[in-house]
C-alpha cells in the first residue's frame, strides 16, 4: 500500500511519523506552516481552517473551508490543502510573493491588528472567493441584506471565524470588496479538474490505525471484525474528543467519501439524502427545494462546520440537541440502516431509545435518510439559542403543517433539547388536528406544548425557559403564518 501523504501548496509531504489521532492542524504546525493556528481545538474559532480540493457541486473541484483541528491527517492522505501560506504567488527570485487578492483586502482596509485570527479568516475568505456561483449584485436600496456584498460574497462564510480585537467591520469590508478570480489564477483553474479520488487508507503507529475503505461492503466487513472501531465523517464531534477529552481510539473507520453514502436522489414519494454528504453539499445541491432543511442549514453550526459534518454523523451521535433531529422528526424522515446482512429503514421517530441511545446495532451503519414526498406547505425551524449563529442549542422547535380551508389536517412537530431524545411533540399534534388554525386553538395548543418533554436546568437554560420557549415558538409560528397569508 502506497504510504499516507498529503499535497500542501502544492508539495507531498508523508503523514508518517504522526499518530493516527494527529490533526491536520499539528500535522502542519509540525512541518513549519504556522499561520495555521489553533485557538479552541473545538471547531468554534476558526484560527485553524484551510482549504480542500473536494468534489464540487457546479464544478469539478470546491475549494473548502475545514477546520483543521477536527480532521485527523490520515483521513486526508491522498489530497490536497492550501494554507494561508500557500495563497500568496512566488515573486521572482529575490523579491517578495505576491499577495493573494484576498490578503491584499484585508491588508488594506485594516482586517489585522493581533493576527492570530487573520490566516484563518483569509483561508475561510478564500474560499468564497472562489466558489462558483458568486456573482456581483445590486444591493437593496433600503440595505436590508447586510449579509452578503455587492460582489455576492456571503458573509455566512465567515460564520465559523472569531476576532477578539479588530472588530468585525474592516473584515466585512475587505470581504465585500474582493473581485472575481482573473483567469490565470492557478486556484481558480485548479476547479476545473477532478479532485483527488479518496485514496484506500490503512494508517498504523503505535498499535492504533486509521483505515479508509473503497466500498461500503468492506467498511461494513470491518465493522464486523472490529466492533471497538469508531466511525468518522466529518469528524466535526470525534475530533473534539480527542482533543478536548484527549480520547484515543485503536481502530478508526472512515466513511464520509463512500460513493454509496453520498448520493442524492429525487424520487416521485421521497427524497433520499447520502448520510455521508456534507450539509453543504445538501444544501446547494437541493437549492431550497425542502424549504425546513433550507432553514435548518444556515442555523447549524458554521460554514466551517456544515463543509464537514453530516447528517449521518448528527444522527449517529444520538444527541438529544442536535439541530437536524427536530427537523427530520417533522418531515417524518427515515433512516436506512445497512450491515453486513443487508438493510432495513427504521422511521426516525423509532430510531432513539435513551440518552445517545438508539435502534442501530453494533456494525450498522446509517446509509441514507429518506424524506417523504409531498411536503407539508407550511414550515418553520425556531432554535433558540444565546447566538444568532454557531451556538448550541437551548431549545430546538420545527413544524410541518398541512392547512386545507382554514383547518390543520396533520401537524408534525420535532423538539430538541427538552428530553433525553429529540421527540415529536405528539400531544400538541392531537391538539392542533382537526381543528381550525385560529388564535384560540394555537394558545390551547400553545399550553400542552409547554408541558411536553422532560426539559432540565442547565447552563444554558433553566427548564422554565425552555417550556416557556416552545409554547412562544408555536405563537410565534401562528404569527408569521398568518402574516404570510395576509401578506
Amino acid at each position: 500500500m502506497v504510504a499516507a501523504r498529503i499535497t500542501v501548496n502544492g508539495k507531498e509531504t508523508p503523514i508518517s511519523p504522526a499518530a493516527p489521532h494527529t490533526t491536520v492542524l499539528d500535522l502542519l504546525r509540525e512541518r513549519g506552516l504556522t499561520g495555521t493556528k489553533e485557538g479552541c481545538a473545538e471547531g468554534e474559532c476558526g484560527a485553524c481552517s484551510v482549504l480542500v480540493a473536494r468534489p464540487g457541486v457546479n464544478k469539478p473541484t470546491d475549494w473548502v473551508a475545514v477546520n483543521a483541528c477536527l480532521v485527523p491527517a490520515a483521513a486526508l492522505d491522498g489530497q490536497e490543502i492550501i494554507t494561508s501560506e500557500g495563497l500568496a504567488t512566488a515573486g521572482e527570485p529575490g523579491r517578495p510573493p505576491t499577495l493573494h487578492p484576498v490578503q491584499e483586502e484585508m491588508a488594506a482596509r485594516g482586517g489585522s491588528q493581533c493576527g492570530y485570527c487573520t490566516p484563518g479568516f483569509i483561508c475561510s475568505m478564500a474560499s468564497e472567493y472562489y466558489r462558483p456561483d458568486r456573482c456581483a449584485h445590486a444591493e437593496p436600496a433600503d440595505g436590508t441584506d447586510s449579509e452578503h456584498g455587492p460582489n455576492g460574497f456571503d458573509l455566512h462564510a465567515l460564520s465559523g471565524n472569531l476576532c477578539r480585537c479588530t472588530g468585525y467591520r474592516p473584515i466585512r469590508d475587505a470581504a465585500f470588496a474582493v473581485g472575481t478570480p482573473t483567469e490565470d489564477d492557478p486556484l481558480a483553474q485548479r476547479r476545473e479538474r477532478s479532485a483527488p479520488e479518496p485514496a484506500a487508507t490503512q494508517y498504523t503507529r503505535d498499535d492504533s490505525t486509521f483505515l479508509r475503505p473503497s466500498t461500503l461492503a468492506e467498511a461494513l466487513r470491518l465493522l464486523h471484525e472490529r466492533p471497538d472501531a469508531v466511525v468518522v465523517a466529518g469528524s466535526t464531534d470525534w475530533g473534539v474528543e480527542v482533543n478536548i477529552r484527549s480520547r484515543r481510539a485503536r481502530c478508526v473507520v472512515a466513511v464520509d467519501r463512500l460513493p454509496e453514502l453520498r448520493a442524492l436522489r429525487v424520487e416521485s414519494d421521497h427524497v433520499e439524502i447520502g448520510a455521508a454528504l456534507t450539509l453543504t453539499e445538501i444544501e446547494r445541491r437541493l437549492d431550497g427545494s425542502v424549504p425546513l432543511l433550507a432553514e435548518l442549514f444556515p442555523q447549524f453550526a458554521s460554514r466551517l462546520i456544515r463543509n464537514s459534518a453530516t447528517l449521518g454523523g448528527n444522527l449517529g451521535t444520538g444527541s438529544p440537541i442536535g439541530d437536524s433531529p427536530p427537523v427530520l422528526l417533522a418531515l417524518e424522515a427515515s433512516l436506512v440502516l445497512a450491515d453486513a446482512d443487508g438493510e432495513r429503514e427504521v422511521p426516525l421517530a423509532d430510531y432513539f431509545t435513551g440518552y445517545r441511545q438508539s435502534v442501530r446495532r453494533p456494525g450498522e451503519l446509517i446509509r441514507a435518510v429518506r424524506v417523504p414526498l409531498p411536503l407539508s406547505p407550511v414550515t418553520a425551524f425556531h432554535k433558540i439559542a444565546k447566538r444568532r449563529f454557531d451556538d448550541i442549542s437551548s431549545v430546538a422547535v420545527a413544524f410541518a403543517l398541512d392547512i386545507e380551508d382554514g383547518i390543520v389536517r396533520k401537524a408534525r412537530i420535532g423538539l430538541g433539547g427538552v428530553a433525553a431524545t429529540p421527540i415529536r411533540a405528539l400531544a400538541t399534534e392531537a391538539a392542533l388536528e382537526g381543528k381550525a388554525f385560529t388564535a384560540e386553538t394555537v394558545e390551547a395548543a400553545a399550553h400542552v406544548l409547554r408541558a411536553q418533554g422532560t426539559p432540565m436546568d442547565d447552563h444554558r437554560a433553566s427548564a422554565d425557559y425552555r417550556s416557556a420557549m416552545l409554547g412562544q415558538s408555536l405563537l410565534k409560528l401562528y404569527a408569521q403564518s398568518t402574516e404570510a397569508v395576509s401578506s
